[in-house]
């Protein structure tokens, strides 16, 4: 297994190997760049909806089929936010999407293998820059290019994001040799590799620790999150889904797809896959099973080519080697703390917040699930899984 082959790296893991700021869309997009460049301030309106039922629908299906994948992605970051801020972006949100912004969506979403709403790599992975391009992709150098409301806690937000995916190239990157090395049956390598791959998680935890410099919980709930639910299990949308006009598959029927969550984060998964954890049956392994298939699909597949190819459980466990043993176990806790710090964020960020806004339930994750209760069931099955 090599990363290069699912348009991966070391240095920048699961996020996109080229930056926003740097490609060009076709002059069909011109409205809908400058409109995206203006959200913020068209939110502020009041009547978003009042300007983004005016947009020209620009026809992409023939465009989206063979345009570079780099555009589709460009494009599918700004439709996106467009769609969310549509539906979202006033007090009740309505039953349709209107039929200039769902062709476009649904085009740009088929080319990608995607649902067609805002996805985490939507969000995160393709919606970052750096200021200057000789330096790292570090806090102090990257910038969120699409925005929703702005200003310090939505940027914050996701930038702790993209932060820790770059981090996790390194366990990526690591991973992919320990296929090698375990069938190989290289133990002073292996151990070397798991090492490395804890420190790489000691780095992101430095990360995760700075969400709270800048992003309040308040604000975050009330400002940032209400922008990136979905459709599914929202009890604000009365027909359980919403209609998609002129999308003539969709037979005019609701759709129940899931929001944009940092469940759909292929980090843990792909440890999952490397370190072959398995999760019992619950309404959370239920739907993190189903928000595989809104990731994109060259994840999709490095995810999968992991647990199929991974024997380092076994080699681990066969080896005799204390060390080695000790070294995956110490990798193992760092998933398991990993869960431990989202549940503690989903505790302060969401659950213990409150408020009236519709489709915006504390209990509920903007995925559409009630996560607090599984996620700590995973944390634990997660932690229970250590090689003797």
């Amino acid at each position: 297994m090599e990363l290069d082959h699912y348009g991966m790296s070391r240095a920048r893991g699961f996020l996109s190997h080229y930056e926003i700021d740097e490609i060009s869309l076709p002059s069909d997009f011109g409205e809908v760049t400058e409109v995206s460049g203006k959200l913020s301030g068209l939110l502020t309106t009041g009547r978003i909806r009042y300007w983004l039922v005016q947009l020209a629908d620009p026809g992409l299906e023939d465009w989206a089929k063979e345009a570079p994948e780099e555009q589709v992605r460009t494009a599918m970051v700004h439709y996106s936010f467009l769609v969310q801020a549509y539906v979202w972006g006033e007090p009740e949100p309505p039953a349709s999407l209107p039929a200039n912004l769902s062709r476009p969506i649904v085009a740009i979403a088929d080319r990608l293998g995607q649902a067609p709403l805002l996805p985490y790599s939507a969000y995160v992975l393709d919606n970052w820059s750096r200021f200057d391009k000789s330096g790292p992709v570090n806090l102090e150098n990257i910038y969120m290019v699409q925005n929703f409301a702005g200003g310090y806690d939505e940027n914050w937000f996701v930038l702790i994001h993209v932060a820790i995916e770059a981090e996790a190239g390194v366990l990526l990157d690591n991973a992919t040799k320990l296929v090698t090395v375990a069938k190989q049956g290289e133990a002073v390598e292996a151990e070397r590799l798991l090492v490395e791959m804890d420190a790489a998680w000691e780095r992101i935890y430095g990360h995760f620790a700075r969400m709270t410099a800048r992003c309040d919980p308040y604000v975050y709930f009330h400002r940032v999150r209400p922008y990136i639910h979905g459709w599914a299990n929202n009890p604000a949308l009365a027909e359980g889904g919403l209609i998609y006009e002129g999308i003539e598959r969709f037979d005019g029927k609701p759709q129940a797809l899931r929001g944009q969550t940092g469940s759909q984060s292929s980090i843990v998964p792909a440890m999952d896959a490397l370190f072959q954890i398995g999760h019992g049956d619950d309404p959370l392994k239920s739907f993190l099973d189903e928000l595989h298939h809104y990731r994109p699909v060259a994840h999709r597949r490095f995810i999968e080519d992991l647990a199929e190819r991974s024997t380092l459980r076994e080699f681990v466990g066969a080896s005799g080697a204390q060390s080695l043993k000790d070294a995956f176990n110490a990798c193992l806790n760092q998933s398991a703390r990993f869960r431990t710090r989202h549940l503690e964020y989903a505790a302060s960020y969401i659950n213990k917040q409150a408020g009236s806004i519709p489709g915006n339930d504390p209990d509920v994750g903007t995925g559409g699930t009630p996560f607090m209760k599984y996620l700590k069931k995973h944390r634990d099955e997660n932690a229970n899984q250590l090689v003797e």
